[in-house]
């Protein structure tokens, strides 16, 4: 007699109701973090949107037009942005900017690096660290007023240089001397906040990293050169990413330095923030919303450009200690 025995069916746990097998290698732990990503995030993302992409974007689609920010808005294309190569005052401005902060960085880091060099050192270090930060805290109009009476022809650097047998001492805010100064007050004012923010990373070095090559006879520098630097390496990649953002942003002080209640600083000492207030808020003219925008999408491509390139080139395999 025959018999017909009958294959068991595959069940499927998603048709009967049954719950899916967790996925392999993934723990429960890491399934709620999962889950509560876009819950968290989008918050952040939604506010980063609003902030900021979405007038990056309209400031994209303004330098397309010429407009005067009241009229109608009239088509030009890449027109803005040929017309802007064109311009002598924005090739000044541009070259400004990358001296400012190719030349004012490159002083402001050496300076901080020596600076902690010599407080590392110091028994009264977190005393002046405070005395290198405060400048930082201190508003640009304070170092307008202060240049204006220090630098003066009859003021006290000159009356000073004068005991010292200088009888012609420089012209300080003359115009040839207007984006030295710029130079000097910004290296002055960011050395003690990237020497605290340099600082704030070495205090985190075990003392036995020091020890050690103390006793193997390594100099001050030498301890630099081999335990702070490296150690410190990912924070001063974030410095150098946060200098080269700031130094476009300098507005204030070439605008207090060279400027006047009735005219703007001399276009020598311009850099591409001071081009695009010129461009949107002209004196006697119409202003060229477009041009400004322009110039200001071209400002934001070349820091993230020189940003993208220092990530890079100080791109290092972390330390462990």
């Amino acid at each position: 007699m025959a018999t017909t025995i009958d294959n068991p069916s595959r069940t499927d746990p998603a048709r009967d109701g049954a719950a899916p097998a967790a996925r392999p290698g993934v723990g429960p732990l890491e399934r709620r973090r999962r889950r509560m990503f876009w819950p968290f995030t989008a918050p952040a993302l939604i506010v980063y949107a609003v902030l900021f992409i979405a007038p990056v974007g309209y400031a994209l689609w303004t330098s397309l037009y010429r407009w005067d920010g009241m009229g109608d808005m009239e088509w030009r294309g890449a027109g803005n942005y040929l017309t802007l190569f064109r311009d002598q005052r924005f090739r000044t401005s541009l070259l400004n900017t990358l001296e400012l902060m190719v030349v004012g960085g490159a002083i402001t880091f050496v300076l901080s690096f020596a600076l902690t060099l010599v407080l590392r050192e110091m028994r009264a270090r977190l005393f002046a660290r405070s005395v290198l930060f405060f400048p930082s805290l201190v508003n640009g109009m304070v170092f307008g007023i202060a240049a204006g009476f220090l630098f003066s022809p009859t003021g006290p650097v000159n009356q000073a240089l004068k005991l010292f047998g200088v009888t012609t001492p420089p012209k300080w805010l003359s115009t040839d001397n207007l984006l030295p100064m710029v130079l000097g007050t910004l290296v002055w004012t960011a050395t003690g906040y990237y020497t605290s923010i340099i600082m704030a990373a070495v205090d985190q070095i075990p003392d036995y990293l020091y020890e050690a090559a103390e006793l193997d006879g390594a100099g001050p520098f030498q301890r630099f050169r081999h335990i702070t630097l490296p150690c410190a390496w990912d924070v001063i990649a974030v410095c150098a990413v946060l200098w080269t953002v700031s130094s476009v942003k300098i507005f204030e002080l070439i605008l207090l330095y060279g400027g006047s209640t009735n005219a703007y600083p001399p276009v020598s000492s311009w850099n591409t923030a001071v081009y695009v207030y010129a461009e949107a808020f002209p004196q006697g003219t119409v202003p060229r919303l477009g041009m400004a925008t322009a110039a200001a999408m071209v400002s934001l491509v070349m820091v993230t450009l020189i940003t993208l390139v220092l990530r890079r080139l100080l791109r290092r395999d972390p330390i462990e200690y």
